[in-house]
């Protein structure tokens, strides 16, 4: 069995060891966002073009050769009737996101994905290509050289693949054409929405405001508090709030990826009076077969006898008895005395959590 490495477990006591500090409070800009102020999403259609051989087959990829006609007709080019034999095109999404605030005229990055049997868009070109939003609005045009992060390589008896050759990314490969309106000035009240809602930090952020701007703002749920101008500029006004520093509130939560044996945890977790029993439990199985020779002049047969051998071993058994008030961080010391492995530290966890001891929930990922 594969031993996880005894890191995870002490950078967890440390984890939970560290409590925050006054100074070490976050900005209120760094816990909220503005209601409404969001990227957007973007969609388009179009084809890459210039591959080696590596593009669509275009008799198992209609849509393909018809949008390569129908780009051709636009350039002047009759293609209809003739049977088009290229597999230089991929026909391709194309997804961008739209920044909240973006100019006209300033670029984002795209991301390409190959929607037909191409094996590759390694040295492609995207041909210009609408990106719309879920309005059906064109808000940009895409265009450019794919860049391709995986490659391919292969012989007579080998290949090696590395990635996907079949998304690419342009870089700066969309000019905005149409801006997203946000009427800010104008704005009576602002509402801003906490990135992991709790009613405890809605009242401190507001109470934070209120100290410094009477009046300027309340609690409307765990997830929003609602500015007031009250005379002043909203985005003034936001300009000198998110500058506040606000102490988080949070439950109590242990996060368990057993996959890879990782542990994350708050520091505020307690534990009930309980007590942990570990013990190791080990099987050992061994094979040592034998050889059976005949006897001399005997019409006998060799024979391979096998010879199993079972051994186990209970381990040797500890306890570690809790008080009422124990926290994480003394529950997580003890194990480690204890020489526990994360993976066996997991396991205790769940269990004291089965027994009603550990005042926490558990996300198992």
């Amino acid at each position: 069995m594969r031993s996880l490495p005894l890191l995870t477990t002490i950078v967890l006591a440390v984890a939970a060891l560290v409590a925050p500090s006054a100074s070490a409070a976050p900005r209120i800009k760094d816990i909220v966002t503005v209601e409404n102020v969001r990227p957007n999403q973007l969609v388009g259609y179009g084809l890459v073009v210039g591959l080696a051989g590596s593009g669509d087959r275009l008799r198992n990829a209609p849509f393909t050769e018809e949008s390569l006609q129908a780009m051709l007709e636009r350039m002047g080019v009759a293609t209809r009737g003739i049977n088009l034999q290229s597999q230089n095109v991929a026909a391709v999404t194309i997804t961008a996101t739209l920044p909240p605030f973006a100019r006209a005229g300033s670029t984002i990055d795209v991301q390409v994905a190959a929607i037909g049997d191409a094996s590759s868009l390694q040295g492609g070109t995207l041909l210009a290509a609408p990106l719309k939003g879920m309005d059906g609005q064109t808000y940009a045009m895409a265009q450019g050289q794919v860049a391709v992060s995986g490659f391919k390589a292969q012989g007579a008896a080998a290949k090696i693949n590395r990635g996907v050759l079949t998304s690419a990314r342009i870089a700066g490969g969309a000019i905005i054409e149409r801006e997203v309106g946000y009427a800010l000035r104008s704005a009576q009240r602002l509402r801003l929405a906490l990135r992991n809602p709790d009613f405890t930090t809605a009242q401190r952020i507001a109470a934070t405001i209120e100290a410094r701007y009477p009046g300027a703002a309340r609690v409307l749920d765990p997830a929003t508090v609602e500015l007031v101008g009250n005379g002043l500029p909203l985005i003034d006004l936001y300009t000198e709030v998110e500058k506040l520093s606000v102490d988080v509130d949070q439950p109590a939560r242990i996060v368990i990826n057993e996959a890879a044996g990782t542990v994350v945890m708050s520091g505020d977790v307690s534990i009930s009076p309980v007590a942990v029993a570990q013990g190791g439990l080990t099987i050992s199985v061994s094979e040592a077969p034998q050889v059976s020779q005949p006897s001399p002049l005997s019409d006998g047969q060799t024979t391979v006898v096998p010879r199993t051998s079972v051994e186990v071993d209970d381990g040797s058994g500890a306890s570690l008895a809790m008080v009422r008030g124990t926290t994480l961080a003394q529950l997580v010391g003890g194990l480690n005395a204890l020489g526990v492995s994360p993976r066996d530290l997991i396991t205790i966890l769940q269990a004291i959590k089965a027994a009603g001891a550990l005042q926490a929930e558990i996300e198992v990922q």
